[in-house]
């Protein structure tokens, strides 16, 4: 299993609109891919912004290729949720899922 991990800042006055976005999917339509196992959405409050950090889990990279595209590792911000972000990572990061506790996977 693949865990794809990317961090977006808002301002704190736009962190609940944002966040509103981001439920019940992720990603519109994201829960129909193939391959697509499920996400956690993890947000923290720094005082000045709001970082929130999504981790959407994946068969394998070919899954996530399918719905990236070639160019996997780039982000996919639907341009709606673009206007909240005051930053965010260009690229997201992936990782081999070695081990779980306690969590369905």
């Amino acid at each position: 299993m693949i865990a794809r991990v990317w961090h977006g800042s808002t301002k704190p006055e736009h962190a609940d609109a944002y966040e509103a976005m981001l439920k019940p999917e992720l990603l519109p339509g994201i829960s129909q891919a193939k391959g697509y196992r499920g996400s956690y959405l993890l947000r923290r409050d720094k005082g000045s912004e709001v970082e929130f950090i999504t981790i959407l889990f994946w068969d394998s990279i070919d899954s996530i290729r399918a719905v990236a595209g070639p160019d996997y590792e780039t982000s996919i911000i639907p341009e709606e949720r673009r206007k909240y972000l005051s930053k965010h990572d260009a690229k997201a990061v992936h990782y081999e899922v070695a081990s779980t506790h306690g969590l369905a996977g």
